[in-house]
């Protein structure tokens, strides 16, 4: 009894201490800010709330305002900001990618906290427009928190980031579309409202493929360039690897090439990229060929023979389309036949993708193929129809013989109820 007293009041004297030092372990895990605590009173731009910069990823992975700024945020007096504290003060624009470089460019340090992210992004904007402009002294080309924020900085994963796919566009634009700020460099500022216009921004933002392209996937982010007339093709084939295989079977790639044509934005376009129809093929508006050749001559004949084939195998496919929908809504099994037509609309797309090479046995071959599976779904559906019309015959000519044995046995009844009410018959006598 004794001994569990003296246990007892061991437990009792050592749940404080415990508890002490949990304490003290707290109030060291959370010091005091001075720097958030000044400057959330502050008006803006000065003002940096603690809820504000909570969201940012440095903050996030247990960075301090000292991190970048230096000095002791844990001092309440001026000493806070002294130059033995290590005090930077405010960041010159001029000093920016240096200063972001120290610790993104260190393998080592940058491993801590996310070891897949690449640490080349100095080096790579050295050799980007911006950087090179930059070393030469030109302050109004973007630096790193042009793009990636200030105090509020967010992974590109995060939907608020200013370098997410949804907003990277935009942020591009508060340079790029600024006529004034943009005065004496010689480049358009009609970008941003072109791209707007695109089927890339449309399958972004209407169709939310966040892998539809933006401007860092042409240009670059951090090596930013303009792709050269050469190089053009290059970037479209990313995403596009048939159709760059086809242009470098045809002739327009080495002519293109002879007169500096940028390859693929000559018929495309580069930001107002629209949707590819057949019509590009035409004569009217939208035809692109008629841009460069003359009527008549070999390039418009092939032009003509690949939209007729194209206008064909289309025809062809909405036709046998419309027979097996006929067939469907009457009940008939036509499922096969649809999964066939896919097929066929298959090789309508691959003709589509190989006129690139502008050859035109090879949009032949494709279309061949589309129109055999065309002729075959739509027989399919004529004698799914045919099936059809056979059994609403055998239907009718049943339910007709019903119909007459039902007469027939009504007016047999009704023989037998006259026969029966007569006089003189037995049951009439009864």
């Amino acid at each position: 009894m004794h001994t569990w007293q003296n246990d007892n009041s061991s437990r009792s004297l050592i749940l404080p201490i415990v508890i002490l030092c949990l304490c003290a372990t707290g109030v060291r895990a959370q010091a005091p800010s001075t720097c958030l605590d000044c400057h959330g009173s502050l008006d803006p731009p000065l003002q940096i709330t603690a809820a504000q910069f909570s969201q940012d990823i440095h903050a996030q992975k247990g960075l301090t305002c000292a991190s970048c700024h230096g000095g002791d945020p844990a001092k309440a007096d001026m000493d806070a900001m002294s130059k033995a504290a290590g005090f930077r003060g405010k960041i010159q624009r001029n000093q920016i990618p240096e200063l972001c470089g120290h610790c993104h460019s260190d393998g080592t340090f940058m491993r801590k906290y996310n070891p897949s992210l690449r640490t080349d992004q100095l080096a790579q904007f050295k050799t980007s427009v911006h950087g090179k402009r930059f070393v030469q002294g030109d302050t109004k080309v973007a630096v790193c928190i042009d793009c990636h924020g200030v105090h509020d900085l967010r992974p590109a994963s995060d939907p608020r980031s200013k370098i997410s796919p949804l907003n990277v566009a935009q942020t591009c634009s508060r340079c790029h579309s600024d006529a004034n700020y943009m005065r004496g460099y010689g480049i358009p500022t009609d970008q941003y409202a072109n791209y707007n216009r695109s089927v890339h921004h449309e399958a972004m933002t209407a169709r939310g493929d966040l892998s539809a392209p933006t401007c860092p996937t042409c240009h670059g982010n951090h090596g930013a360039a303009p792709p050269g007339v050469n190089s053009v093709k290059n970037v479209c084939a990313n995403c596009h690897v048939f159709q760059a295989q086809m242009y470098d079977k045809s002739t327009h790639k080495a002519a293109f090439q002879f007169a500096g044509l940028p390859g693929c934005v000559v018929c495309h376009r580069n930001h107002d990229v629209s949707v590819p129809t057949d019509a590009k093929l035409g004569a009217g508006p939208e035809a692109v060929c008629m841009r460069c050749h003359r009527p008549g001559d070999r390039c418009d004949q092939a032009r003509a023979k690949m939209l007729q084939d194209l206008t064909q195998l289309d025809s062809a496919i909405k036709t046998a389309d419309r027979m097996l929908g006929i067939a469907e809504a009457s009940g008939m099994e036509v499922s096969e036949a649809r999964t066939e037509q896919d097929q066929a609309r298959d090789s309508l797309t691959k003709a589509r993708v190989t006129i690139h090479s502008f050859k035109t046995e090879l949009v032949e071959e494709n279309i061949q193929a589309g129109l055999t599976i065309a002729a075959k779904t739509q027989a399919e559906g004529q004698a799914a129809l045919a099936e059809r019309d056979r059994r609403r015959r055998g239907l009718g000519l049943s339910l007709g013989i019903i119909l007459v044995v039902l007469i027939g046995l009504r007016l047999y009844i009704r023989q037998i109820e006259n026969h029966s009410s007569k006089p003189g018959t037995a049951e009439s006598h009864d």
